[in-house]
């Protein structure tokens, strides 16, 4: 398949409410989400086109709304690979799916980004007494809610369908197989894991 047209053959143009729905501003129920999402998917590109989806997570209302256009997520220490940051010097376009706990449609907003090492509004990204050394500022350019369906099908907020978590490779033994660590046992690995999540979250 090359085509939209041949794209369009499979499924169909949708209805124009569909298309209506982009509102492309920061309204109050726009707001509303974003004060009550804990977590957010930051997807970015480089110039070439290679992808990357990035989690950010902080306490709800962390991600600030400047104005009907305009809105900001601190960068909180990482790995330090810089993937998300180092692409947007590259490609300011980036997308975003705030998703709050227990509801099933999500806010989709894509616009561009900026990085930001200081502003006044840095003292409102304070967590835990933590100031960041960065942020990513987003002049929206396209907002619209996300229906349920995909939630609705993954059963995601469902206990009773979630895997027993023994079930699952912890990461320190991923990390051992993944990376070829060899004398490190996979417990000692997650140990020093789980300590330096606890010490370096903000």
């Amino acid at each position: 398949m090359a085509t939209e047209a041949e794209l369009r053959a499979i499924v169909k143009e949708p209805p124009q409410t569909i298309w209506d729905k982009d509102i492309a501003r920061i309204d109050a129920h726009a707001r509303t989400i974003i004060a009550h999402s804990p977590f957010v998917l930051l997807a970015t590109s480089n110039s070439d086109g290679t992808c990357d989806v990035s989690p950010r997570g902080d306490p709800a209302g962390s991600v600030l709304v400047l104005d009907d256009h305009r809105l900001v997520l601190a960068d909180r220490p990482g790995n330090q690979r810089l993937d998300s940051l180092r692409n947007v010097l590259r490609n300011p376009h980036a997308g975003l799916l705030f998703i709050v706990p227990g509801m099933n449609e999500t806010l989709r907003v894509n616009g561009r980004a900026t990085l930001v090492s200081d502003a006044p509004f840095f003292d409102d990204l304070v967590v835990q007494n933590k100031r960041p050394r960065l942020a990513i500022l987003i002049d929206v350019e396209e907002l619209y809610m996300h229906c349920a369906k995909a939630f609705l099908r993954a059963s995601l907020w469902k206990p009773e369908t979630w895997p027993d978590r023994k079930s699952l490779p912890t990461l320190g033994q991923i990390a051992k197989d993944q990376m070829g660590i060899k004398g490190v046992p996979a417990k000692v690995i997650d140990a020093g894991l789980a300590l330096d999540s606890k010490m370096n979250r903000y």
